[in-house]
């Protein structure tokens, strides 16, 4: 093989490829090396010549929460600076919502009071960061409870994150509403 001018053979898109998967790449992963000079920018690196540094996702849960028109806050809880990490967070479920139960919103709000649950500005920094939401999450409506809204009927609703067909998104559901299995609670995971 001639080091000077590239050239792709099929041994080396092999080793590229088990190499990939080996250490957990996608499909999606891999293509987004061709979009724009992503791969100039990976260069140095490769040559010994620059660091990669992992980006945190610090989200400012202390923030007032977005606030759609019309709408007033009826709880924001706050949480401080969060540091987004997919592995420290979970879907939770109260007993009633398990193996195809259904529990009436307002009584999942009493439940979850003790709870640890992210508010509505995760949410919207996830919004903003589609990269960071698994593709498990799809085919479900992952609620933020801690911020609870009142619309200017007087109904309580609760903001979730659910995947469009093509797209991220959110919507809301009034808490007089029952609750399933695929509704759960967005959570940071709590230390044993």
């Amino acid at each position: 093989m001639n080091t000077d001018t590239f050239e792709m053979t099929t041994g080396l898109a092999h080793e590229i490829a088990m190499a990939m998967r080996r250490n957990g790449w996608t499909v999606p992963d891999a293509k987004k090396l061709t979009e724009g000079d992503t791969l100039a920018r990976l260069l140095p690196f490769l040559k010994g010549n620059a660091e990669i540094k992992t980006v945190k996702h610090v989200i400012d849960c202390d923030a007032d929460p977005y606030l759609p028109d019309g709408w007033k806050v009826e709880e924001h809880r706050k949480g401080g600076q969060v540091e987004f990490d997919l592995s420290k967070v979970t879907l939770y479920l109260v007993k009633d919502q398990q193996c195809g139960g259904v529990i009436e919103g307002n009584k999942l709000r009493k439940q979850l009071a003790k709870q640890p649950v992210f508010n509505a500005n995760v949410l919207d920094y996830l919004l903003k960061n589609p990269a960071l939401i698994p593709d498990e999450w799809k085919g479900k409506a992952i609620f933020f409870w801690g911020t609870v809204y009142r619309d200017s009927l007087g109904g309580l609703y609760v903001r979730y994150l659910l995947w469009r067909g093509s797209s991220w998104g959110w919507s809301h559901y009034w808490l007089d509403n029952g609750w399933y299995d695929g509704y759960p609670a967005l959570c940071p995971q709590v230390s044993a």
